[in-house]
């Protein structure tokens, strides 16, 4: 299944993409897309439904992010070999942690905001995976029992914040509009081998990202039990693993970073779509 949230922000309802390309409506089957709808059983009962049943949505509205109340939004660095080389930074013996804020969370295609004196936003495509049942300490052939299905993240990254202001990575992670999420939740049954999924981001219409699920260091099974030693993982919680190469942090000679006007579009094999423009930032 392809599990979304349509409609303004703020007022988005649950729906599915149909076969024949429709979006659905959900919303009187359940309230919305938490963490407790993506439970086996509830999941089940989803798949269970008569989809041409369901109320047709007309027109092409917004998607939101396809989880509500994501209860935490974790994230792994470094995790593509030839992205470590060009980011100068030796491969990790272990998953490099770190938190993306939960604010951050917007629609795949909403407007990317370039933080207020921001000089180096950056672009990164990743695969994210959401947590479906609760896991601690579980082992990694158990891994993928606890996961409901993935989604398209770009992680937006600002470098400065990032690396040159000292502390941890958070700072340069978790900016309002970092975290653009979907279209749609794909549940594990559809995607099939996530270890075989393509990667691609554009950048203005050129090609800077070309990369595969295949060449993570700690894939999603290794994730998943890796972090659960450290943290109880919850059902909405989404992870979002790596970037392949060609962000503008690599960039030779000079990186050439986001500015307002730019638009990215990015992709994941089975997973959609995005598009993204970058916005200045402006006072509420």
């Amino acid at each position: 299944m392809k599990l979304l949230r349509f409609g303004p922000a703020g007022q988005e309802r649950p729906g599915l993409l149909a076969d024949d390309g429709t979006i659905r409506d959900l919303s009187g089957v359940i309230s919305d897309i938490t963490g407790a709808v993506l439970a086996p059983e509830s999941l089940a009962k989803l798949a269970a439904l008569d989809v041409a049943s369901l109320p047709v949505v007309e027109g092409t509205p917004r998607y939101g992010a396809p989880v509500a109340g994501v209860p935490k939004f974790i994230a792994i660095g470094l995790n593509f070999s030839d992205h470590a080389a060009e980011s100068n930074l030796p491969i990790p013996a272990e998953p490099v942690v770190f938190m993306k804020a939960t604010s951050c969370i917007q629609g795949p295609n909403d407007d990317v905001v370039i933080p207020k004196g921001s000089t180096k936003t950056d672009w990164e495509v990743e695969l994210g995976i959401v947590i479906g049942t609760r896991a601690s300490y579980v082992e990694e052939a158990d891994a993928l029992d606890h996961v409901a299905g993935y989604v398209c993240i770009n992680d937006v990254s600002e470098r400065e914040y990032q690396i040159e202001r000292g502390g941890t990575w958070d700072k340069g992670k978790g900016c309002d509009t970092f975290g653009p999420i979907g279209p749609w939740l794909v549940t594990k049954d559809e995607v099939g081998d996530v270890q075989q999924l393509g990667m691609w981001l554009d950048v203005n219409g050129k090609r800077m990202q070309t990369g595969s699920t295949a060449t993570m260091i700690f894939d999603v099974k290794v994730i998943v039990s890796y972090l659960s030693r450290f943290m109880t993982l919850m059902p909405g919680d989404i992870i979002t693993t790596g970037t392949p190469p060609g962000v503008s942090l690599g960039m030779k000679p000079v990186p050439v970073y986001l500015k307002a006007g730019d638009v990215m579009t990015l992709g994941i094999d089975k997973l959609g779509q995005q598009k993204q423009t970058c916005v200045a930032w402006e006072k509420k």
